[in-house]
């Protein structure tokens, strides 16, 4: 009988479970995590912040799904990993043998050095606990500041705002998340929020965390203005938890490095999810994919490549639906910095023709702000960012997933006075028809 372990039970560690259990129905598997909860939603996490999702509508599996996989699960902290011996220690000093290793510890919330980080009231977004610590002290805090530049420090600030705390929010550069949007974008968002009333503070940094009594009560930006709050969240990214990795020998970068099979260099070991450093064939690169669905669809390959069955895994076009200040807003394949010198950022404003497309599927609408931008490259669409209406978004990831020639409206997309989406859902409606035709 094999003997499957898997170190995390996030999407990545239960989705190869799913997959092992799919090929090998009499296996052991073990599944161990350092969270007792176990697996819970962690993009849900926003909308329980914002009170929108109880907290049992994080879970996305019953107990009777996981009694169908025949788990034993473990709740656990792993100390290290012995791979000649094939072999697992927890923190315990208890040993686990295993034929097959995958390692899914996930990533964890950086960190920021400095004396009073430790004190109640700083708070990060990494788990369900941290989300009940925000929580919690929103209904005793009036004020509070949150530090980061992407998608988790909006979340924290949304939910803050939604629970009446008075926010502020620090912002390193000049902008909102700008190595992702462009300057319209960022200014929609920021005006969206200090709608809300959020206090946008540029180029500020943190200096310094005022104490009192054990727990923070203000802070002192570097430009030396002093603001008082009985919170202080941090969002300024993440890091994988790489730890086990190194001190069994593994190869690392960012992440566990791991081959097109997630396999690492140790040959009974496989890595998915955030930790993974898997190669990307768009940018040629080995990269961290920080996002729910293509952490299930690395657990799935590498748990049928644990089982000896050859999945290679290849990192689709990235299609991420997100909600910034309460504007839903899908990102595209490549649309940051970082691109190509010959691609080109188009921007245009509302066309009606993204409601009436009748093959696309309409997230929400009737929002006060819909932008359309798109990356196109000589011959193809490389990425694309919708915000606001969501009709456009479907027919753009199959554009731009299937590579799709657009050099006959490559002109039209360039003149100025053109809308954006009329071009695109037109020439979406006559490829689509033609590609049906063509496999029929």
């Amino acid at each position: 009988m094999q003997k499957y372990v898997i170190v995390g039970t996030g999407p990545a560690g239960v989705a190869a479970a799913e997959a092992i259990r799919s090929q090998d129905s009499g296996a052991a598997i073990t599944l161990i995590g350092d969270e007792p909860w176990g697996y819970y939603s962690r993009p849900g996490l926003a909308y329980y912040l914002t009170g929108e999702l109880p907290e049992k509508g994080l879970f996305p599996f019953s107990e009777g799904d996981f009694q169908k996989l025949n788990l034993t699960t473990r709740y656990t902290r792993i100390r290290q990993i012995n791979p000649d011996a094939h072999q697992i220690e927890n923190q315990k000093g208890q040993k686990l043998q295993y034929d097959r290793l995958l390692i899914a510890t996930g990533a964890r919330a950086a960190r920021i050095e400095m004396p009073g980080i430790n004190l109640e009231g700083v708070v990060v977004l990494d788990n369900l606990d941290d989300a009940r610590q925000i929580i919690k002290l929103s209904r005793k805090t009036r004020s509070a500041v949150v530090i980061g530049g992407g998608i988790t420090a909006l979340e924290i600030v949304e939910g803050l705002v939604s629970r009446g705390v008075k926010t502020h929010y620090f912002l390193r550069g000049d902008r909102y998340w700008s190595n992702v949007l462009d300057e319209t974008e960022s200014r929609i968002v920021e005006s969206r929020l200090r709608h809300e009333g959020v206090q946008i503070h540029y180029h500020t940094e943190l200096a310094e965390i005022i104490e009192k009594r054990g727990r923070v009560a203000g802070v002192i930006t570097q430009n030396g203005e002093q603001i008082k709050c009985k919170t202080l969240a941090v969002a300024i990214g993440i890091q994988p938890r790489i730890e086990l990795a190194v001190k069994a020998g593994l190869q690392t970068s960012r992440g566990i490095l791991v081959n097109e099979y997630l396999q690492t260099n140790s040959p009974d070991i496989f890595a998915a999810g955030d930790v993974a450093q898997v190669y990307d064939p768009y940018s040629g690169k080995s990269v961290v994919d920080s996002l729910w669905g293509p952490a299930r669809l690395q657990g799935h390959a590498a748990g049928l490549n644990m089982t000896g069955i050859a999945t290679p895994y290849s990192k689709a076009v990235p299609f991420n639906v997100t909600r910034l200040a309460g504007l839903t807003t899908t990102i595209i394949g490549t649309v940051g910095r970082g691109s190509d010198l010959d691609l080109m950022g188009i921007a245009r404003g509302d066309s009606e023709t993204w409601r009436q497309l009748p093959d696309a599927i309409a997230a929400q609408s009737d929002f006060d702000v819909n932008r359309l931008r798109i990356m196109v490259g000589t011959e193809h669409l490389i990425g694309a960012i919708v915000m606001g209406d969501q009709t456009l978004s479907q027919p753009l990831y199959q554009l731009i997933l299937n590579r799709v020639n657009i050099s006959p409206i490559c002109d039209n997309l360039l003149n100025p006075n053109v809308l954006l989406g009329d071009i695109i859902s037109n020439f979406w409606a006559q490829w689509s028809s033609q590609n049906a035709q063509s496999t029929k």
